[in-house]
């Protein structure tokens, strides 16, 4: 019955079966056939869909995302070039990705039901140059030897279990990659900021590739019971230091760092926006 639920089908078949020979079964869709059937199909939509095509989802307009934009501009034409994204979320700057001529998107989300309204706006989008994979990223990443010239890990980075050792497979595998993050820095985030409150005051101090990096102990407090939850795969996860994310990159070999939308206030925490890229190796 939970998978029910999920999928957004009606409580009546939750119910005793109908005795009515005639009725249609909750699975199946009556209506005129549709976009819009389909993203009602699937609760906790996020983000809206291009207005032209007159659909109803979420809110959030990132199929136009002016960081995405920016990171595009700053990092040249991706036309006929590879792009692994990382928890595409419902699929929108996949699509920006592809309208800008990627040759192919390999896009991986761990999130069942993101992953699934993933493939519905890859239907409603069209499109056609990516390859949406359900499953976990470090695996991904460990398991291939593919090198991507750009990686694209937007709003992700602050919900991992393990955010240095994620950086360290990420530097393996692309030569450059764009990152929006929310980080942890003291002096915007003093003691009685009420975003200090998902955070238990527990700071580690891992080691990664030699480094000692500070981990930023934190919890959803059940956010996850929502549909429309898109964090990370654990309840405990960590977000790191501001600096302890600059280190990391310029050790992994991305020795060109710029950074735009620093932004201390930001009701969800300090955040910023930056693409790093490794200088090419001649010969």
């Amino acid at each position: 019955m939970k998978v029910r639920s999920m999928l957004g089908f009606s409580k009546r078949s939750r119910n005793k079966q109908s005795k009515n020979p005639l009725e249609i079964f909750d699975q199946y869709e009556q209506g005129v056939p549709a976009h819009q059937n389909a993203i009602d199909a699937l609760p906790g939509w996020n983000c809206a869909f291009p207005p032209d095509l007159n659909v109803n989802a979420g809110t959030l307009p990132l199929y136009a995302d002016d960081r995405i934009d920016w990171a595009l501009r700053t990092f040249g034409s991706i036309e006929g070039k590879t792009v692994l994204e990382v928890g595409p979320l419902e699929g929108m700057h996949t699509y920006m990705l592809n309208c800008h001529g990627a040759s192919r998107i390999d896009a991986i989300e761990a999130n069942r039901l993101c992953f699934l309204r993933c493939l519905v706006t890859k239907q409603i989008l069209n499109i056609a140059n990516a390859a949406f994979m359900l499953g976990d990223i470090h695996a991904w990443l460990s398991e291939r030897e593919q090198i991507y010239d750009l990686a694209i890990a937007s709003g992700v980075l602050y919900h991992m279990a393990d955010p240095g050792e994620f950086l360290r497979l990420l530097a393996k595998r692309s030569n450059a990659v764009f990152i929006w993050t929310h980080f942890f820095l003291e002096e915007a985030m003093p003691e009685g900021d009420v975003r200090r409150l998902p955070f238990s005051g527990k700071i580690e101090t891992k080691m990664v590739d030699g480094t000692p990096v500070r981990y930023y102990e934190r919890s959803y407090h059940h956010a996850n019971a929502n549909a429309s939850f898109c964090g990370g795969m654990k309840d405990r996860h960590f977000w790191m230091h501001r600096d302890d994310i600059l280190t990391l990159l310029r050790q992994f070999g991305f020795d060109d760092v710029i950074i735009r939308d620093e932004n201390l206030d930001h009701p969800g925490g300090p955040s910023f926006s930056l693409l790093a890229r490794k200088t090419p190796v001649e010969g």
